[in-house]
């Protein structure tokens, strides 16, 4: 197995497909921007969030999540959205990535007394991206062809569940309202009107939403109930990713497929894992995990790796070497390195790869492979054609930097 250098995983082409903006900011911006709306944190340093919030390991996915309330009330105000969304596509830049979709639950940021209503909050996001877009390819080398133009796309995140606790001032107002409806059918209803609209804002103004995803609690809170929703985003073309396999394991990577029509898997480390496996009409679990994995690496639907943030939120991994990533190599998926969380994981893009070709056996084909794999399974906003060929521009640099570092 080669020895891959930071110096030359920084420098190949790369992409990142499961990456959540509200998980993603700055610690000194996210300082600086509660002072600005004078939000309340645990802590106003970074050593002190560090140790009070964002922390090395999580005892499981809920106090992983818990971090996000103290991200989501900065991100209330415009001015800090479109910030936070330039300087993630700036710090994505600055490691060599080349494409990103960024994610996030718009539904978390609407206040419409305040006057953030979802056209907004989708408008202060894309005027970041496009403006750190822009200036990235007006630069010498990517106007000269030395170097790949940047892209991105938004992929908005549907909530599995909320409790009416507070934290969202759109959720707070829409379980008042419809307070003699059963919890899960006034979920259902939010994510339905997010997927009408976002199809409505890529369709009138041709922004860049390029996805629906389906975040939050998995356990207990089944793909299968928001078949709707992603019918309607199926009929539209809105292309498809769930969540699944993260904290719930095979039958709720099965259910995005065959309720959801998923186009790419987020997580899916548990889906190799039997003991997982509830349905007692699963008599041999080996056989369905086998069967399921064999279908995906056959359609080649990717599964979006978050190595850094699986370990966190999964105490029973407790060695990088028992990640279910290398049932999936074994298995001959299509894999994408992702980061998850840049700032609640700690994590890059880069980092990502080093942990995951330091250890596993990972040959430069197979390398390649992975690197295609983010681009080729992209949500690209454009064509397939136009898509293809901004691949191709990515793989032949890859070949440069390869042959550069004595690869090839």
């Amino acid at each position: 197995m080669p020895r891959y250098s930071a110096e030359f995983i920084k420098e190949m082409p790369k992409s990142d497909l499961h990456l959540h903006l509200d998980g993603s900011l700055r610690l000194s911006s996210l300082i600086d921007m509660a002072k600005r709306t004078g939000t309340k944190l645990p802590a106003d340093t970074v050593e002190g969030l560090k140790q009070l919030v964002f922390k090395e390991k999580y005892n499981n996915l809920g106090e992983y999540l818990h971090c996000f309330q103290y991200t989501c009330a900065v991100l209330r105000d415009m001015q800090n959205l479109e910030r936070a969304a330039y300087e993630l596509a700036i710090d994505n830049q600055l490691e060599g990535v080349n494409y990103i979709e960024v994610r996030f639950a718009p539904q978390l940021l609407i206040d419409l007394p305040n006057g953030i209503d979802f056209d907004r909050v989708m408008h202060a996001v894309n005027d970041g991206l496009k403006r750190a877009m822009q200036e990235y390819n007006q630069t010498e080398a990517v106007l000269s062809g030395a170097k790949p133009p940047f892209a991105y796309g938004i992929i908005n995140c549907a909530m599995r569940m909320f409790g009416d606790k507070g934290f969202s001032p759109y959720y707070t107002n829409l379980f008042q309202l419809m307070r003699d409806f059963a919890p899960m059918d006034v979920i259902k209803l939010a994510a339905m009107e997010l997927v009408r609209a976002s199809v409505r804002l890529r369709d009138e103004e041709a922004m860049p939403i390029v996805g629906l995803d389906l975040a939050g609690q998995e356990s207990g809170y089944p793909a299968s109930k928001f078949k709707e929703v992603y019918e309607y985003a199926h009929q539209h073309f809105l292309l498809k990713t769930l969540h699944a396999g993260e904290a719930y394991g095979a039958e709720s990577v099965f259910e995005a497929l065959t309720e959801c029509y998923a186009d790419r898997i987020g997580h899916g480390y548990s889906m190799f894992i039997p003991d997982m496996i509830t349905d007692p009409d699963i008599s041999d679990k080996a056989a369905y995990i086998r069967n399921l994995a064999s279908y995906i690496a056959d359609k080649r639907i990717a599964i979006e790796v978050c190595l850094t943030s699986n370990l966190q939120t999964n105490p029973a991994i407790s060695d990088i070497k028992q990640h279910k990533f290398k049932d999936m190599l074994d298995n001959r998926i299509a894999t994408v390195i992702c980061t998850d969380n840049r700032l609640v994981s700690n994590t890059t893009v880069c980092k990502e790869y080093q942990l995951a070709l330091d250890n596993f056996d990972i040959p430069l084909k197979r390398l390649k492979d992975m690197v295609a794999y983010g681009f080729k399974k992209s949500f690209f906003p454009g064509t397939y054609v136009e898509k293809r060929e901004y691949a191709k521009q990515c793989l032949e640099y890859f070949d440069r930097v390869a042959k550069r570092y004595g690869f090839i």
